[in-house]
């Protein structure tokens, strides 16, 4: 049976192949805590997206994300996209009141955080913390 978080993250990554050069894309994967500590224990730089299906600005932040992830800069960034409706204990770890909430970390520690933010440039911002 197909989650509807398996479907936001096909079409998570299927939008970002379309916009980005395979070789600079950044890696999306499904959170899980055990992935997350993995990506912090090995000091990479993690964007953190709680992101809800019926979300218009979740929607809206979508595009922006996947361009900027497609830079060069950002090959080495792990996405991870937690599903605000079904992954609670998740949302809760992050602190999270509301979908459309963006973190940043670089390793184990956090760098930033935005919620609602659907600007390019203050998303770009956020990103730039991670590295």
């Amino acid at each position: 049976m197909i989650s509807r978080r398996s479907v936001i993250l096909f079409a998570a990554i299927a939008g970002g192949a379309a916009l980005a050069t395979p070789a600079f894309a950044a890696e999306t994967m499904s959170y899980t805590p055990d992935a997350f500590a993995a990506a912090q224990k090995a000091g990479k730089p993690i964007l953190v997206a709680i992101h809800a299906s019926w979300c218009p600005t979740c929607k809206a932040q979508k595009p922006i994300l996947s361009e900027l992830m497609a830079a060069p800069k950002f090959k080495n960034l792990v996405y991870f996209v937690v599903d605000f409706d079904n992954q609670k204990d998740a949302v809760k770890f992050f602190g999270a009141r509301m979908q459309s909430t963006l973190i940043a970390f670089k390793g184990g520690t956090e760098t930033g955080r935005s919620v609602g933010e659907t600007g390019a440039s203050s998303i770009a911002a956020l990103l730039n913390k991670t590295l």
